[in-house]
């Protein structure tokens, strides 16, 4: 299935909408292989505008700085799961069945095949395990916070903490969980592909994401009963 969707983004993380402008689009396009191709510290507007053929100080009209690209970016990533998350979850009656089904989209073990129009979602899974944390592990947190720009991750954690509501109604940190189990999903991916002996997975390098879904399972299900 193809989607083209648009989430709105917090306009304070942005100086020029780049939804609005062929140039906006491919900053953000570009902005998204550029951090996989090398990672958030070596990125910078300057490889940036290389990359699309532009200047520095174009690419300084749409966004002011990188960490605000990068948050923009990782908005529209919370958003688009939590989109996802609730499509995915609308034929799903059994609580601990839509758990299963939240559990294997955190971990990108959902084996619907879907495509969007804008962005390489393969690509954004792996910013996200790789580089989400430097978008709110800053000195500067709270002051960005009062911008509301983490809105769509606080608000895809809710989603999973009213799901989790629901398959144990007792149960007395669900947002706290939800928040949980979504850095555990990118934690442990990222320390199995390259810290593996902060982990217990054994098998080959390319069964990264199924040993993750299996011990979140493992903790979930010993939880939620």
């Amino acid at each position: 299935m193809e989607f083209q969707v648009k989430f709105k983004v917090n306009e304070t993380l942005y100086l020029k909408n780049p939804e609005n402008s062929e140039i906006g689009k491919s900053i953000v396009k570009n902005s998204i292989d550029l951090i996989y191709e090398t990672g958030f510290e070596s990125f910078t507007f300057k490889k940036l505008a290389q990359k699309i053929s532009s200047t520095e100080a174009t690419v300084y009209r749409y966004f002011p700085s990188k960490h605000k690209l990068l948050t923009y970016i990782l908005n529209w990533y919370w958003s688009y799961i939590e989109f996802i998350s609730k499509l995915r979850l609308q034929e799903i009656k059994e609580p601990q069945q839509k758990m299963e089904k939240i559990l294997e989209i955190i971990t990108h073990n959902d084996t619907t095949q879907d495509s969007i129009e804008d962005y390489d979602l393969s690509k954004l899974h792996s910013i996200v395990i790789a580089e989400s944390s430097k978008s709110y592990l800053v000195k500067e947190v709270d002051e960005i916070n009062q911008e509301m720009v983490f809105s769509p991750l606080k608000s895809l954690c809710n989603f999973f903490g009213e799901v989790i509501t629901q398959a144990k109604p007792d149960f007395p940190y669900p947002k706290s969980f939800a928040s949980t189990l979504l850095e555990t999903a990118h934690d442990q991916q990222y320390f199995s592909e390259h810290l593996p002996k902060l982990t217990d997975n054994h098998t080959t390098r390319t069964e990264h994401k199924k040993y993750v879904l299996d011990y979140l399972r493992f903790i979930t299900y010993n939880l939620i009963k």
